[in-house]
């Protein structure tokens, strides 16, 4: 019965709910389409304009399959920072499982932007926030290299370009309450965290996604320290398990970075 069970696992999750048996029809239909080639793609009964089909296959997985970013909350009308807020997945989930939630939605990207507040219009979410700007530990502005979809980085290869920035301490400093605070910034997050390391007691539930590049000291050490300092419980898990660790040192299919991690972050 166990052997049984550990080969029927895999099947079983995939076609345990709703959305992972539409994650199946998704992969089917847009698996195969060229990277970066920008498509009109409809799911949970919405229309997107997507400019990468792959990461918006993985998107829907973290984002709907496995629900990332659903919390708990006794508010009506729960305040969520969604710091790079892409094409607007996350806010849609965000609007369907919180519809009167006051969302603020930022993306440094600017063609990014304009596609993230399209989405939301034509799916009746007009009512959130966007702001084309990066998140930051200054208003000074920022260089980044874009790749065109999820990836924007201050650590991308490519040519980079200035874009305006904010500094998410100020906006934590006055916010009496954030109900969610998710962090997918690209490399970014460590030195916002450390800046907003004493901004964080109104913030109930946090979401960063953690990425560490060879050339850089790696500081997973740091962000936990600050989340248990602010008394929240954490969880992690592995955007890629991989085979042979101490010897297969990369992230596979980006030679950029050598771990990415996600980090839920709760109050008891």
């Amino acid at each position: 019965m166990f052997v049984l069970k550990y080969i029927l696992k895999g099947p079983y999750h995939a076609f345990r709910t709703p959305e992972s048996r539409e994650l199946l029809k998704l992969f089917r239909k847009y698996g195969d389409v060229k990277r970066y080639e920008a498509r009109e793609v409809t799911f949970q009964r919405m229309t997107f304009q997507v400019p990468d089909c792959m990461s918006f296959l993985f998107q829907f997985q973290e984002i709907f399959v496995e629900q990332f970013y659903k919390f708990n909350t006794n508010s009506t009308k729960p305040v969520i920072l969604d710091c790079g807020a892409n094409i607007g997945s996350s806010c849609a989930f965000f609007k369907r499982e919180y519809p009167n939630a006051q969302i603020t939605a930022f993306e440094a990207d600017a063609k990014i932007a304009t596609i993230l507040q399209s989405n939301l219009s034509k799916n009746g979410f007009s009512d959130v926030e966007v702001i084309n700007k990066a998140v930051w530990i200054d208003d000074e502005g920022i260089e980044f290299a874009s790749e065109g979809s999820d990836g924007a980085s201050i650590y991308g290869e490519g040519d980079k370009v200035k874009v305006a920035s904010f500094r998410l301490k100020d906006v934590l400093d006055k916010t009496p309450s954030v109900d969610m605070l998710k962090m997918d910034i690209e490399g970014a997050e460590t030195a916002v965290l450390k800046d907003c390391a004493d901004s964080l007691k109104q913030v109930k539930n946090i979401f960063i996604e953690y990425h560490a590049f060879p050339e850089q000291t790696q500081e997973l050490g740091e962000i936990l320290n600050i989340l248990v300092k602010n008394g929240f419980r954490y969880f992690i898990n592995s955007a890629q398990d991989r085979t042979k660790p101490l010897v297969n040192h990369r992230y596979k299919g980006n030679d950029l970075m050598d771990l990415q991690l996600n980090i839920f972050g709760y109050r008891p």
